[in-house]
């Protein structure tokens, strides 16, 4: 989340070239006998993952093989725009209709930043096909500001956050000039069909942020965390062949976290959201409370649960926390921005944690598992996400600082539940 601007010392020190070559070769080691645990089952021996290559040297009885993952860059190709600061990934769903520009398993990622690198000026979606190919999904108007509010319904439709900020002028790329925004609803060949605005909703969406829906197809339920507001909404959506509609909402559904412009990460505000559909609850990451709360009865209260309730909050291995997704065994996986609860130790790091604690909500009910460095710079996670077919798990993340993003492959016979 963190983006230098050019000239800026701690972004001339940093070599794009270089992190690559040792970074790379740190991740097919330590990081990769992490991700083997969390993507795999907690009895994933790490032995499979350690002193070689991915998928090297595993013979018959192994564990599950992981190649080494696909790393691309997120800036589009010319003549595309090109812009930088990567924040949503989204993997687009089995059944997703025919006859467009995505195909089941394509993963797409939106970009927050110009090729100047004023943050709320990005207006590109890209899209990486299975084997990491790198096209443009869509070139939305300029000074969009594409945020992580990015989802792909079975319909056909792409939902994508916008936060804009002013390309230039004394507040350029800065929150403080921000407008609203909006919810961009685009069809399946990267064309504009409609939008949610937020100048229509009274004031209660300023600046879609991040979001997570459950799908079912015609019936999407919707859920946004609004960085101005410090709250989140929820949205149920008609969903057809011809578009997408607000059937009710929104409707406040939690509120009261702390919330603000910041001139490094241009907002402090709630992020990531999970929404756990069987026990009807939803996890909001709070960036600058610096924790992840959950709120009771998400998808039927029809008043604020206020902030829910603190269920991790753990002050070591929590810097801001950030963009939030749940991986293939229920655990939470959440990313961090490196601004909040300072000095950080481990930069740009993914962090896992456990709900199993929380079948009753509590306080701190949740427990630390692992984190892992995706960066030895700071600030460069934000946007991850899981695709899990069969017993085969993708797991990809953005790194904002190069920009790219990693695509980690596990193919899953033998799986461990």
């Amino acid at each position: 989340m963190v983006q230098s601007r050019a000239g800026d010392p701690s972004c001339q020190s940093f070599n794009p070239i270089g992190w690559r070559r040792a970074w790379r070769g740190a991740m097919a080691s330590l990081t990769a006998a992490m991700i083997a645990a969390a993507l795999l089952g907690p009895g994933a021996p790490a032995r499979a993952w350690e002193g070689k290559g991915m998928g090297e040297g595993m013979g018959e009885g192994d564990e599950p093989e992981a190649v080494l993952p696909v790393v691309a860059s997120t800036i589009p190709s010319p003549p595309a725009p090109q812009d930088v600061n990567p924040y949503g990934v989204e993997f687009v769903p089995s059944g997703f209709p025919k006859g467009g520009l995505l195909s089941p398993g394509d993963l797409l990622v939106s970009n927050f930043n110009d090729s100047d690198n004023f943050q709320g000026t990005g207006r590109t979606i890209v899209k990486f096909s299975p084997d990491g190919q790198q096209s443009l999904f869509f070139q939305g108007n300029p000074g969009l500001g594409l945020t992580t509010a990015l989802e792909v319904l079975k319909k056909g439709f792409v939902l994508v956050g916008n936060f804009p900020a002013p390309a230039s002028g004394p507040n350029a790329g800065s929150c403080l000039a921000s407008s609203p925004g909006s919810i961009l609803i685009i069809d399946s060949s990267g064309n504009q069909v409609g939008s949610i605005e937020a100048a229509d909703l009274h004031g209660l969406l300023n600046g879609p942020w991040d979001s997570t829906i459950d799908d079912n197809g015609s019936k999407v339920t919707l859920f946004v965390s609004s960085a101005l507001t410090g709250s989140v909404l929820r949205f149920e959506l008609a969903v057809s062949g011809s578009g997408v509609a607000i059937s009710s909402g929104p409707t406040v559904v939690a509120d009261g976290y702390t919330f603000g412009c910041d001139p490094l990460t241009f907002v402090q505000a709630p992020t990531g959201l999970v929404f756990d559909k069987k026990r009807d609850r939803l996890f909001v990451a709070s960036t600058d409370d610096n924790a992840v709360f959950a709120v009771e009865n998400a998808s039927q209260r029809t008043s604020s649960g206020g902030t829910g309730v603190a269920v991790f909050t753990d002050a070591v291995h929590l810097h801001g926390a950030l963009a939030m997704v749940q991986g293939p065994f229920g655990h939470l996986f959440v990313s961090n921005n490196d601004n909040v609860n300072l000095p950080v130790t481990v930069t740009s790091a993914i962090t896992e944690f456990s709900v199993d604690g929380c079948k009753t909500v509590q306080p701190n009910c949740a427990t630390f598992i692992r984190q892992f460095s995706i960066d030895p710079a700071p600030g460069g996670a934000f946007g991850l996400n899981f695709d899990q077919r069969g017993d085969d798990t993708r797991f990809a993340f953005v790194d904002d600082n190069v920009p790219n993003v990693t695509i980690w492959n596990i193919a899953g016979e033998g799986r461990k539940h």
